[in-house]
């Protein structure tokens, strides 16, 4: 008997009890961390897994006030409204179909997906991922509904706006990206020096954004590619962050096709000014080697990320093996930087 859904489910009603970031400002993992362990056979791992994440967690922050359908606006991006959100898109997702409180918010919130690093639109993908894969449940509807009401309270604006309008392909766009002045630091701080790093907003820019539906899949599917295989020779620059400039792209490809096509072209332009922010923030300038992964399977490549045990390597693992389970004949260099992942990062780091 299949009894991985069961084990989500019991993880993502453990997680729902803590809020979603801890000391200030660090995400809560958890619920995108268990859910590529279900997806990626070792469902085994996650309750102990999680029995040593918890300890980090806080509370759920307490409510301040109720966000109505009139007053949204005010609430958007505010952090201490968080509860506030949650309950307010708990409500939605028991009241309308979650494909449908989908499609309303995710035009409002995706011009906001460069906040709290892109954490909260990467728990969105892999909650979609769940719901479309394993079917509803109380627990799963509910953990869109935390991930929505992350995304809302952590709204932001990059201050440099992107339209992409030029002819790169996105391992073109992503190759020539120039790096901020000051990489030692947070995600805001980086994103204001973007519009003072010079050629970096002409660079971003430069993206092609296809008009038809396949075309921007492929797109989008590409930037993705391009990005893991970035970290196979640039994750040293800051292994932590860079993931994120893979594991956020892929989240709006596992989004994508339960939205409508009209929202889909604007998906794709602002993933890759996520990206790309991310990626002049945090990549090294210089290249260098990573692990060799020819001879490994994708399944192993994941049993080593799940036996590492950061929750930022389980992602990115997760992110190299759809990668890898695209191409023709897989993809070693997606392998590569996973396996980069696992090297990188320290296990103990807290």
């Amino acid at each position: 008997m299949d009894t991985t859904s069961g084990t989500l489910d019991e993880a993502l009603e453990r997680l729902h009890a803590s809020g979603p970031e801890f000391r200030g400002y660090l995400s809560n993992h958890g619920p995108m961390a268990v859910e590529a362990l279900v997806r990626r056979g070792a469902a085994r791992t996650v309750h102990p897994w999680l029995d040593a994440y918890r300890s980090r967690l806080e509370d759920v922050p307490a409510p301040k006030s109720r966000i109505g359908a009139d007053d949204w606006r005010e609430a958007l991006g505010d952090p201490a409204r968080v509860t506030d959100w949650t309950a307010y898109f708990t409500g939605q997702v028991a009241e309308r179909p979650w494909r449908d409180v989908l499609a309303e918010w995710w035009p409002r919130l995706l011009p906001g997906i460069a906040g709290a690093a892109a954490h909260p639109v990467i728990r969105v993908g892999h909650a979609v991922r769940t719901l479309t894969q394993d079917g509803e449940s109380e627990h799963r509807t509910g953990e869109l509904a935390h991930a929505l009401g992350y995304w809302a309270a952590r709204h932001q604006l990059l201050p440099t706006a992107v339209n992409p309008s030029g002819d790169a392909a996105p391992h073109t766009a992503l190759a020539a990206l120039p790096r901020i002045a000051d990489q030692h630091v947070l995600p805001t701080d980086g994103y204001a020096q973007l519009a003072g790093t010079p050629h970096w907003l002409e660079t971003a820019e430069s993206l092609h954004v296809p008009r038809t539906p396949d075309a921007i899949q492929e797109h989008l599917a590409a930037l993705v590619r391009a990005a893991t295989h970035n970290y196979a020779l640039y994750g040293h620059g800051n292994p932590v962050m860079l993931v994120h400039a893979a594991t956020a792209p892929n989240a709006v490809a596992r989004v994508l096709p339960v939205l409508p096509e009209e929202l889909w072209q604007q998906s794709l332009a602002v993933a890759w000014a996520a990206t790309a922010a991310i990626t002049s923030i945090y990549a090294a300038d210089t290249p260098r080697p990573s692990p060799d992964a020819a001879s490994l399977e994708p399944e192993e490549v994941f049993e080593r990320a799940a036996a590492h045990g950061d929750e930022h390597v389980i992602k990115f693992a997760d992110t190299a093996l759809d990668v890898a389970a695209s191409a023709e004949g897989g993809d070693p260099r997606a392998l590569s930087a996973a396996l980069n992942a696992v090297a990188l990062i320290d296990a103990d780091r807290d």
